[in-house]
């Protein structure tokens, strides 16, 4: 039984609201990336051009990469809001049943679970019947002290698989396929650009590898429990603060057990992400006098994201890592 300090407590209140603060649903004041990015959308829909909408970013790059110039694809997640608990406008739902191809990962995103499900959409393609998503880490124990609380659930499966760039590969093939199959003219593009896009993902796969091969602490925590399927790949061990919500509010107890687990694994780093507020990490660091870091789950891309896009982002997070571990 762990035993509650004072400074534990205090603690506690600190992340219980700034988690408050950023869990409102309302986003992060970002100026997105680009221009594209500004409006959720990639590429312009013009005649004869197939129209894609997708759930999240990751989705998005894929979906674009694939396509090029003969797809135009709209991101339901806009830039600067947290995806996990999206509410789509009346617009945004009426605009599925325009698409020529939806694309969603059912379990990760309610409002569009149901969007899809009540739409008159031509074709849907969903991730989750594709990958092999993990089961949900229960390495962030849901204590059962009094202000902790369970707002946003996935269900039994983790759906952060895009951290992974083999299985973020095999979202491009299937986007690829589908699109084959509804503008079979245009196959073969569809089929070189995704050849190009997983080559590129498998090269970032072996930057990871060899990147991460020899780190001198080997656990990395972080404010969201997302990078599961990016440890188990690299041979890491992910300890997060809250669970696969970043609006989770650990209690007490967990804050207790994470600084003790970051004593016993000497970890020098508390990650953060660019969507949500660093109050959570910069509290727990600080009593620990270790040191806060970004750590991008690519939920979105905004001004403040460490690169353009998926890739550049990718590297961003591997940096981080090998500075924070020691990795040579």
């Amino acid at each position: 039984m762990i035993l509650m300090k004072p400074r534990i407590l205090a603690l506690a209140t600190v992340v219980m609201l700034a988690l408050s603060a950023c869990g409102s649903g309302t986003p992060i004041a970002n100026t997105p990336a680009s221009d594209a990015a500004s409006n959720g959308s990639s590429g312009a829909a013009g005649p004869g051009t197939t129209k894609v909408s997708v759930a999240f970013y990751p989705l998005e790059y894929a979906a674009a990469k694939v396509g090029g110039d003969k797809v135009s694809v709209t991101n339901l997640t806009l830039p600067g809001q947290e995806p996990h608990d999206l509410e789509l406008t009346p617009q945004q739902v009426a605009s599925l049943e325009e698409a020529d191809l939806v694309v969603y990962l059912k379990g990760f995103q309610p409002a569009i679970d149901k969007a899809v499900e009540q739409s008159g959409a031509k074709n849907k393609l969903d991730l989750s019947q594709v990958i092999q998503l993990h089961p949900a880490a229960e390495d962030h124990d849901h204590d059962s002290d009094a202000g902790e609380t369970e707002d946003h659930d996935h269900g039994t499966t983790d759906p952060h698989f895009w951290l992974d760039p083999t299985l973020e590969a095999k979202a491009v093939s299937a986007i690829a396929d589908e699109l084959s199959k509804i503008d079979a003219n245009n196959k073969s593009t569809y089929e070189t650009n995704a050849k190009s896009t997983t080559d590129d993902l498998t090269a970032l796969d072996g930057e990871y590898r060899s990147g991460l091969t020899n780190c001198q602490v080997k656990t990395i925590i972080t404010t969201h429990a997302a990078f599961g399927y990016l440890t188990e790949r690299y041979g890491l061990e992910q300890i997060g603060i809250s669970g696969l919500s970043p609006n989770e509010q650990p209690s007490p107890a967990r804050i207790a057990k994470v600084q003790e687990e970051a004593k016993e694994h000497g970890v020098t780093t508390i990650f953060f992400e660019t969507l949500t507020s660093d109050e959570v990490a910069k509290a727990i660091a600080g009593d620990l006098a270790l040191k806060t870091a970004v750590l991008d789950p690519i939920e979105g891309i905004t001004a403040k994201s460490a690169g353009q896009d998926y890739p550049s982002v990718m590297k961003a997070n591997l940096d981080a890592i090998k500075q924070a571990n020691g990795c040579s």
